[in-house]
């Protein structure tokens, strides 16, 4: 059974998501401000972290930066839940290597999608065990992927994402199948998503960035070698 903590300050909030996952077959863990949301994810390492922004004791985004220099919580996928809908908000979240981004009041229907998306992508992809491609080389086993050689910290979706790429250098993938087959939805509302992504993607990738290529009107691909 896959656990979920959730990370709000509101309990009713807190309870209403939890009621949700616990219906979904998911294990439920609570915190109700950022350290004690913090030290539990740290501790229990759960498979995903539902975070709000707005905590008390620590904003959500120091929980978030803690999470991602700690060596056993680096990796646990997270949607941020939030009040704050402004655009920038959002890219703030994203570009500070959130899974997702959720703002309030939301349907509890899409929640579920976004949990079920995120933990699909999340998990590595079973069978074949590396993809090699020019300086990129992927192992699906672990998530790691190191580029000449070195390691280089990837988010899952970041490393799904560019996996997809790569598997299809060459041919440019149409920006709405990229956030069907990645995130598991498409629509102009979410495309600031995937554009921020790449811009993350690239710096993770410096002198390489310019392997992926911006396809105008398309989308994006991996150039051939």
């Amino acid at each position: 059974m896959q656990r979920i903590l959730i990370v709000e300050d509101e309990r009713d909030i807190a309870d209403l998501v939890g009621f949700n996952l616990e219906r979904a077959g998911y294990e439920v863990l609570k915190a109700h401000d950022g350290i004690t949301g913090a030290e539990l994810a740290i501790l229990e390492r759960p498979d995903l972290v539902i975070l709000d922004l707005m905590l008390p004791g620590k904003d959500g985004y120091g929980v978030f930066k803690e999470l991602r220099r700690d060596s056993r919580s680096r990796d646990i996928p997270v949607i941020m839940l939030t009040a704050r809908a402004q655009t920038e908000d959002r890219i703030q979240g994203l570009e500070a290597g959130a899974d997702d981004y959720l703002t309030k009041p939301f349907s509890p229907k899409e929640l579920m999608l976004r949990v079920q998306a995120v933990l699909k992508r999340s998990d590595g992809p079973p069978g074949a065990v590396e993809v090699t491609y020019g300086p990129f080389r992927f192992d699906k086993n672990s998530l790691k992927f190191y580029l000449s050689g070195q390691p280089v910290e990837l988010t899952s979706t970041e490393f799904k994402l560019l996996l997809f790429l790569t598997e299809r250098a060459g041919k440019a993938q149409d920006r709405n199948d990229l956030l069907r087959t990645v995130w598991g939805y498409s629509d102009e509302v979410h495309s600031r998503t995937l554009d921020t992504h790449m811009k993350r993607l690239r710096q993770k990738l410096g002198e390489h960035a310019a392997m992926v290529e911006t396809v105008r009107g398309i989308g994006y691909c991996v150039s051939s070698l």
